[in-house]
């Protein structure tokens, strides 16, 4: 019998395992401008799988989170036909067992930079999710403070920045409250761990559930595809710094006369591959662990 699919995203794929279990498996599958692209990237989705569960190591203290187990042991003998040929083995390294959550319906996001869509809107107004800044700040720059700046969950289209009340009015005061000194606290710890390794955390994306009547980090964290990773030695204000994530994709295609409308362009084997290398040294530096000692190294 197989498992019941509940939903295919981008990247990961959500199966239902009883009526309290899902099993989480993360593809090597990568979308740029919001469209997949064709190509793989080999160890992505080891890479994002890997970095979740040393967070949810690090942070095990502060917040309980979703997770059951990473070891393909404990999966259901019904995921086996998931890993093609090899079975279950074939689900080793970027499979998650998880508890089922009552999700919150927001993005719950910590940002310590000025960047992205954050810094269009300074340099458009001086605020930060329509809260003032100072002014005079450059791209790139550090925030006084991390600053907590949700967002909706789209179901299609992009997510809608939201203020903190009307986080309230999502959640109730308790819950918003709850999420944001959790993700805010949360962040101050990554963004520490990191700058010790030589990366600054810019910004990252929280999701939180709800688990045993518990507030839980669920969904992936802090990874290179919910984070905005700098190396230190790179990063200078009234800059673009470059991420340890896509990088090497966005600026192919930037380069390419793409209309960013399907189909994609093929990427160059050496984008893949500098592209596999950015998210492999975002996990290695972050966590001081070699991938290849991560479920499902190739022999």
């Amino acid at each position: 019998m197989s498992l019941p699919l509940l939903h295919t995203g981008k990247v990961r794929d959500l199966y239902a395992v009883g009526d309290d279990r899902i099993l989480m498996v993360t593809s090597d599958r990568l979308s740029a401008f919001d469209v997949v692209l064709d190509e793989p990237i080999p160890d992505k989705g080891r890479v994002l799988t890997a970095m979740t569960v040393h967070w949810l190591g690090e942070l095990a203290d502060l917040a309980p989170s979703h997770l059951i187990s990473a070891d393909p042991a404990d999966f259901p003998a019904e995921a086996a036909e998931l890993g093609g040929a090899a079975g279950l083995q074939g689900l080793a390294g970027r499979t998650l067992l998880v508890h089922k959550a009552q999700m919150l319906p927001l993005e719950c996001i910590v940002r310590g930079y000025l960047a992205g869509s954050g810094w269009k809107e300074y340099r458009r107004s001086g605020t930060l999710h329509g809260m003032a800044l100072p002014a005079g700040l450059q791209q790139a720059d550090r925030l006084p403070e991390p600053m907590f700046t949700p967002s909706t969950k789209a179901t299609e289209g992009h997510d809608e920045n939201i203020s903190f009340d009307q986080a309230v009015d999502l959640v109730g005061a308790e819950m918003a409250s709850a999420a944001r000194d959790l993700c805010v606290e949360a962040y101050r710890r990554a963004a520490a761990a990191g700058e010790r390794h030589g990366i600054l955390v810019a910004d990252t994306k929280f999701e939180l559930g709800i688990v045993d009547g518990r507030l839980a980090l669920c969904d992936e964290v802090l990874t290179p595809d919910s984070s905005r990773f700098w190396a230190a030695d790179e990063w200078k204000p009234g800059t673009n710094p470059p991420s340890f994530d896509k990088q090497p994709v966005r600026d192919w295609l930037e380069s390419s006369g793409w209309d960013k409308q399907p189909p994609p362009p093929a990427l160059p084997p050496e984008v893949v591959d500098a592209t596999s290398r950015r998210y492999v040294t975002a996990y290695e530096r972050l966590s001081g662990r070699r991938l290849a000692d991560w479920y499902g190294a190739r022999a």
